[in-house]
């Protein structure tokens, strides 16, 4: 069996990591550079590095920061924000980057996933899905999660999988930075209808909340922001409480 995977991320704007509540409110919560590093020091098993306004404001990730935080780290780096072309993610890959994410470029053009996928390998290639329940059913937005579309996210999440994308980080919107928990019943859903592994992002508040996750949840890993940024929860104790209830996490060296 897989271990599960503890995933901090780095939302940036401005060169600066944020944090928000559903996905708008955001204050400052550190130099990327210093936090990507105490991540890899303290045993975190990946870590994202998300340009949220990227897209929005119709610029290229920063590739700079990118080698600057990718020179700090030792664990696998994955880096999304206004990503659209073969181009855009050689020149992250060169930069320091594991994996690409990209969000709003697959919704416009699904072929990319394919061709993508192709280029550099299915593990390569993470789509992000940020979703959102209205009227009971879960819809897919884009832009930072500024704009509703019409894909339904189980529809799309098979789409992308079948196209080639090696994971899938899904963003529950309504459960971003509130800290009630994560979405589990549609992580679970997600989970058992696809065949990549799904990131369950939105919602952490405490270490009960990556257990049921990983086990009503079904993820494969558990992404929080917050809850690291600002030291409510360190790693290291986090994986110690998993380990004693049983799920199969990677120890600390």
């Amino acid at each position: 069996m897989l271990t599960k995977r503890i995933i901090p991320c780095l939302d940036i704007k401005d060169g600066r990591t944020v944090k928000g509540v559903n996905f708008v409110e955001l204050r400052d919560a550190g130099d990327p550079v210093e936090l990507g590093k105490i991540y890899a020091d303290e045993g975190a098993d990946e870590l994202v590095f998300l340009d949220i306004t990227a897209t929005v404001e119709k610029r290229k990730t920063l590739v700079e920061l990118v080698t600057k935080v990718a020179k700090t780290v030792n664990i696998p780096f994955t880096v999304g924000g206004g990503i659209s072309t073969i181009d855009d993610v050689k020149a992250l890959l060169n930069a320091g980057a594991d994996k690409i994410s990209i969000n709003s470029a697959a919704v416009k053009n699904p072929d990319a996933v394919n061709a993508l996928a192709r280029e550099f390998g299915s593990q390569c290639i993470v789509v992000a899905i940020d979703t959102k329940r209205i009227d009971g059913i879960d819809f897919v937005h884009t832009h930072g999660g500024r704009r509703p579309t019409l894909l339904k996210t189980q529809e799309w999440a098979k789409e992308i999988t079948e196209r080639g994308a090696g994971e899938i980080l899904l963003t529950s919107m309504d459960h971003d930075g509130v800290k009630n928990g994560f979405a589990n019943d549609i992580t679970s859903e997600l989970s058992s209808m696809l065949s990549i592994p799904v990131i369950a992002s939105g919602g952490a508040g405490n270490m009960q909340h990556f257990h049921d996750v990983f086990t009503a949840g079904k993820a494969d890993a558990a992404l929080a922001a917050s809850i690291f940024h600002f030291k409510e929860i360190p790693i290291p104790e986090l994986k110690s409480f998993l380990n004693e209830k049983g799920v199969n996490i990677r120890k600390m060296l």
